[in-house]
């Protein structure tokens, strides 16, 4: 499935428990060799407070804390695939538990998906260094994992490839960073590319979309409620000015479904 072009391999693990998901999502992420993605999720059952739980592996077999891309199209499997009738779902992540609210077609499919994905903290600016001109400062979002926002004049400029990963492993970033470059283009819409932690360059990041608004609000760069354009579609963003929770909403796109062996 896919969320504005952010695709993951997705596993029911009430049918298909796996035992070595950094090994599998290592593998199945390959274009070539394997399926293709950027990386795998786990569809679960809760260990709390959740209705059901996710976990998510990047294409280099790392744990991420979260996704907004993915939760959204786990939101449509649950649904879909009967697990549950409910429209409104507790989610659990290593980030805490998110809350799906699912928008149905007339014919009870799920077209998109708004959910919660908490309050952005740790706001505040960054300065890089002179080494990584002209990509020097830059703010700092947390929104359950860590985020640096770039503001350009032209996005598509950025050699994404080449200063991405350079700054992931930034000697401030310990964990590592998510690296998101924007380039404001009304008061209301922002244009964003992103390296993502563990996966590289991906075609949409739903926590980086978030982190991109707050930085934005932050910086007076844009509104409130914005849409961010991606390589792979647009997310719209509503940052809550009194509880301070951040809304995403999103379509999510099954592509296909098939078998692979686990051995591959």
């Amino acid at each position: 499935m896919q969320g504005a072009g952010n695709d993951y391999i997705y596993v029911n693990t009430f049918r298909y428990p796996l035992t070595d998901p950094e090994r599998l999502s290592e593998l199945w992420s390959r274009p070539h060799t394997g399926i293709g993605a950027d990386g795998l999720v786990l569809i679960g059952p809760p260990s709390g407070e959740g209705d059901f739980s996710m976990r998510i592996f990047n294409a280099d077999g790392s744990e991420a804390m979260m996704c907004g891309n993915a939760s959204r199209c786990v939101g449509k499997y649950l649904y879909e695939y009967a697990l549950t009738g409910k429209t409104t779902i507790a989610l659990e992540t290593l980030s805490g538990v998110k809350t799906l609210n699912l928008h149905l077609t007339d014919g009870g499919l799920v077209e998109s998906v708004t959910v919660d994905m908490g309050v952005p903290s740790g706001i505040h600016p960054v300065r890089l260094g002179d080494d990584y001109l002209p990509y020097v400062e830059g703010v700092f979002v947390s929104m359950g994992n860590p985020h640096l926002v770039l503001f350009v004049d032209d996005v598509s400029a950025v050699p994404l490839a080449e200063i991405g990963p350079r700054i992931e492993r930034h000697p401030l970033f310990p964990d590592r960073v998510n690296v998101e470059f924007v380039q404001p283009l009304s008061d209301n819409r922002l244009r964003m590319r992103v390296w993502e932690r563990g996966s590289g360059v991906t075609q949409a990041c739903g926590t980086g979309a978030c982190a991109t608004v707050a930085a934005g609000v932050f910086t007076g760069r844009c509104a409130r409620e914005s849409e961010v354009a991606m390589d792979g579609g647009c997310l719209s963003l509503y940052w809550e000015p009194s509880g301070g929770h951040m809304l995403m909403s999103g379509p999510a796109v099954k592509v296909f479904e098939g078998e692979i062996d686990t051995d591959i």
